[in-house]
């Protein structure tokens, strides 16, 4: 058996942000539902105080519109929001990647999260995929050491884009594939194929996503 690391993830508010951002994005909410506190806690498992500060931190992305004592509701997503909410993370996070090689930093944990993920995706774990997914994408941004870059990704993370005609062992599948050749570039130190690859990756993401708006 392997020798185990732990595995790093999100802090629970910016789980459950994540999940909601997954879900708006998707259209699996819809523009004018309600959500409350108790109902978010209770179908995510969690406690309501980092469903509260999720819903604090989506009102600021301007995705709800909290309303005092009531929870809050969905606004309108356009496609104009989703080009700007992955054209930012395919910046940041291919500057990211680039930092990464550039400057030759441990990828021990970079490596980790992508193997760890290709053996929940061998065994059609896709619950486990998902979160080694991103895994691999926190363990980049903390090796490029930029604390406003971990930030600001951090509050932008939203799970695997599943588009409308694709299914989630597609995607997956898909995804691993792209990760593998990002591993590649990143153990070769391949700053630029590293960066433009990472870009292209989140890009894929967006139009996947995108296709839920035609």
């Amino acid at each position: 058996m392997r020798g185990l690391r732990q595995i790093k993830l999100l802090p629970a508010r910016e789980q459950v942000a994540s999940a909601l951002r997954k879900a708006i994005l998707s259209k699996e909410l819809q523009e004018g539902e309600n959500i409350t506190l108790d109902g978010i806690a209770s179908q995510l498992g969690v406690s309501i105080t980092p469903v509260r500060e999720a819903f604090q931190i989506l009102a600021r992305d301007g995705i709800i519109k909290l309303r005092p004592n009531k929870g809050a509701v969905v606004l309108g997503i356009n496609k104009k929001f989703i080009r700007d909410h992955y054209e930012t993370r395919a910046i940041l996070e291919s500057a990211a990647v680039a930092k990464v090689c550039r400057e030759n930093v441990d990828i021990s944990d970079i490596v980790n999260a992508y193997e760890e993920a290709k053996a929940a995706l061998e065994l059609k774990d896709y619950k486990e995929y998902s979160n080694y997914n991103q895994a691999f994408h926190m363990a980049i941004w903390a090796a490029a050491d930029n604390e406003k870059i971990k930030s600001l990704l951090s509050s932008m993370w939203n799970g695997l884009s599943i588009g409308r005609a694709v299914t989630e062992e597609d995607y997956a599948q898909l995804s691993i594939n792209e990760h593998k050749e990002l591993m590649e570039a990143i153990s070769k130190r391949d700053e630029e194929k590293a960066k433009k690859l990472m870009y292209d990756h989140i890009i894929r993401s967006m139009e996947n996503i995108l296709t839920r708006f035609d």
